[in-house]
């Protein structure tokens, strides 16, 4: 086998978690146990995610060796990357190996793949042999038999998720003196400044700023062009009088929520926010508030991630909204509270809770592909658990009209092997921030109960 700078062994899980994994090393070679493919061929059956990365990668695999004329597999192959990856073209390639010597038909496939790395490496004493796995057991097994492990991590949108961007900044008191040169306006009820922004000033499309004081103000950046930026005064929802479906914000964070959900010009809002900050319920209550009074979408989709916390609990009956009913407690929970008029007694709940059903659905992530919905409300609740193949996947069945609301707690990642940098929400709030028709909020305070808010902190 060719010497090269590195050879980076892949792990099942890699490429099942990032099929063009294979052309993401640049100039190294890349190897593949032979247990790696039996394990690909297992997982290539099914509709799933995994199952539908497994086939992609026995594709990228067969198209490297039809491009070889089916000689110089001892060699090793270049990975060429094909037409259609948005991929860095014109830059050196390695070269991909398959194992050709089998030494262990027995035994657990995850020591099958370390013998076939120790051998590897045994083979080439003077490349550094690096086995790439998203396994941290099988990373410490590397570690104990000497081998250099790594996670793949290319898929992070970020190095540290505290540098995630968290879409509200509060400025100095000073603020107005910082900016003597304002212009402002007002227009159809909403008041407008247009003022020279700072260098050390970095803000983002409908980033919101707080400015403390006595005259405390809240302002949302509405356009940036070049260093002028143009601000709007945001709606106080924490008055009754500005309440949305009878909800009120009860800090300065879910106000900026709710202006960013009730605004038609943001067509996508991400929230990110610990149990009890009020996600679900802020977006349940924006989505009705605009489907029920101001009908400017014809329906509220809810759907989310069908990841167990426990056991699971087996197939479930009933149609496809039967079947996620137990998985949308959160939402039917805070539908319940939404839905309960004061006034009425029980003959006027039902009537609302019948109406309010004519007008929320329930849908599956696993039915998602081919569909467009047309002037919809569409929340994903547990976004956390999503890929960013799964959320870019969500993401483009928007049609037009569609607002998409995007809910999670990166503290309660269930998928396995996907962490703070590279889940699908992180993914999709990094790549938004620059866009002029989306909004992210972070949601700090817990709103539930103090009882809750204790044990968050306690416990």
């Amino acid at each position: 086998m060719t010497v090269a700078k590195r050879i980076y062994a892949l792990d099942t899980n890699v490429l099942l978690h990032d099929p063009t994994s294979l052309y993401r090393f640049e100039e190294h070679d890349v190897f593949i146990p032979m247990t790696v493919l039996e394990e690909l061929d297992e997982k290539k059956k099914g509709s799933s995610e995994v199952s539908r990365n497994g086939r992609q990668v026995s594709r990228f695999l067969n198209e490297l060796i039809e491009q070889g004329n089916g000689h110089g597999i001892a060699d090793g192959i270049p990975l060429q990357s094909p037409g259609g990856l948005n991929l860095k073209r014109g830059m050196a390639v390695g070269r991909l190996h398959f194992q050709q010597r089998i030494t262990a038909t027995n035994g657990k496939a995850d020591n099958q793949i370390l013998a076939s790395v120790i051998d590897l490496r045994d083979e080439n004493p003077d490349a550094l042999v690096i086995l790439v796995t998203k396994d941290i057991n099988l990373r410490i097994k590397a570690t104990i038999f000497g081998i250099h492990a790594e996670d793949y991590e290319n898929d992070r949108a970020l190095d540290d998720f505290a540098l995630l961007f968290t879409g509200s900044e509060e400025t100095g008191e000073d603020f107005w003196d910082r900016h003597p040169e304002v212009r402002s306006w007002t227009e159809r009820g909403r008041t407008y400044y247009e003022l020279t922004k700072r260098e050390d000033e970095d803000w983002y499309p409908n980033e919101c700023l707080y400015l403390p004081g006595e005259n405390s103000v809240e302002l949302r950046v509405l356009t940036l062009d070049g260093d002028r930026a143009t601000l709007v005064l945001l709606d106080d929802h924490s008055h009754a009088n500005h309440a949305v479906w009878g909800i009120a914000a009860r800090n300065r964070e879910q106000n900026f929520a709710l202006n960013l959900l009730m605004d038609p010009d943001v067509d996508f809002v991400t929230l990110l926010g610990t149990a009890g900050t009020g996600k679900t319920l802020l977006a349940l209550a924006a989505g009705l508030a605009q489907v029920m009074d101001q009908q400017r979408y014809r329906e509220i989709i809810m759907t989310r991630a069908t990841v167990s916390v426990g056991e699971d609990i087996g197939f479930l009956p009933g149609t496809e909204e039967e079947k996620m009913t137990p998985w949308m407690g959160a939402l039917t929970d805070n539908l319940e509270v939404l839905a309960n008029p004061e006034e009425g007694g029980s003959w006027g709940r039902q009537a609302t809770n019948d109406l309010l059903a004519s007008r929320v659905k329930i849908r599956s992530l696993n039915f998602m592909r081919g569909r467009t919905f047309l002037s919809r409300y569409l929340i994903i609740d547990e976004a956390q658990n999503l890929t960013p193949k799964q959320m870019k996947t969500l993401i483009t069945r928007a049609g037009p009209g569609t607002k998409i609301v995007c809910l999670g707690n990166v503290e309660q990642i269930d998928t396995p092997y996907l962490t703070e940098t590279t889940s699908g929400l992180t993914y999709a709030v990094d790549r938004f921030k620059q866009w002029a028709h989306s909004g992210h909020i972070t949601l700090r305070r817990g709103e539930r109960s103090r009882l809750a808010d204790f044990a968050s902190e306690a416990l």
